[in-house]
């Protein structure tokens, strides 16, 4: 009798666990929670997965990285949570401290738009991990074809009031056998305010790995006509980057007493 009411009372524990799983909701796969928390599409969740993981990117907190030229060396200083900016140039100073830019320029040497140029090489040095901001809309795009092979893509615009151009529109296309990132195409409607159907094409060939994240080497703007690209117009080589889980103070963004605000050209 002692067997049977302990069989009895094994059989009724592996039933009640039994029943528990059952009743358990299935655990979604890590693509599948980042889709969901992120409300991006799963083919930029493997771009993303095969440049070191959006998380491992969120948690940085400062990057920093030269661009140099053939007249001087360009340092950038981004805020990775807030996007304040300061960029060395020389003698020329510009920044942006989160409500404004400005221009540090004492020998009157800066010629550009300081309100264009905000964030810009960040952009371009930050992909595919800019493209998983939040305010972006994800659609599909045909392939891009490009000597003889195939690129699949994800067509990205902004939300109205996203950014200082929300008419732009970027496309990203991958190695679909690695799912690293290959091609920007991407729009520019700064100056006009008008939605504008000429596509720049940037390739990403070169990349390497800074703290788990992998981020380009140097990045070549092609000519083009319409989608069909062509040579290489123009190449930027970046050197020297890091990034770090601590932030800068934030006085290290602010105008300094001498600078002015930019003002949009």
């Amino acid at each position: 009798m002692k067997t049977i009411s302990l069989l009895l009372v094994l059989i009724t524990i592996v039933a009640c666990k039994e029943n528990d799983k059952s009743i358990k909701s299935p655990v979604p796969s890590t693509t599948e929670q980042t889709k969901v928390a992120a409300n991006y599409p799963e083919a930029l969740a493997k771009v993303l997965q095969a440049h070191g993981g959006v998380e491992t990117w969120k948690a940085q907190k400062t990057l920093v990285f030269n661009k140099p030229t053939s007249e001087v060396n360009e340092v950038y200083t981004i805020d990775l949570q807030t996007r304040k900016e300061k960029v060395t140039s020389g003698t020329v100073v510009r920044g942006f401290d989160g409500e404004n830019v400005w221009v540090l320029d004492p020998e009157n040497q800066f010629k550009g738009d300081a309100i264009f140029y905000k964030n810009l090489y960040f952009y371009f040095y930050a992909m595919p991990f800019v493209l998983a901001d939040k305010g972006l809309h994800y659609s599909e795009v045909d392939n891009l074809e490009v000597e003889g092979v195939s690129y699949p893509g994800i067509k990205i615009t902004f939300g109205d009031g996203v950014g200082e151009s929300p008419k732009d529109e970027y496309y990203l296309y991958y190695d679909d056998e690695t799912n690293q990132m290959a091609w920007l195409g991407y729009t520019v409607t700064y100056r006009t305010g008008e939605k504008s159907d000429k596509i720049s094409w940037i390739h990403y060939n070169e990349w390497t790995v800074i703290s788990g994240v992998k981020l380009p080497k140097s990045i070549s703007w092609h000519k083009s006509e319409g989608n069909k690209i062509m040579e290489v117009a123009n190449t930027v080589v970046f050197e020297n980057a890091t990034l770090s889980t601590n932030a800068m103070d934030h006085t290290y963004y602010a105008k300094p007493e001498s600078a002015k605000i930019a003002e949009r050209k």
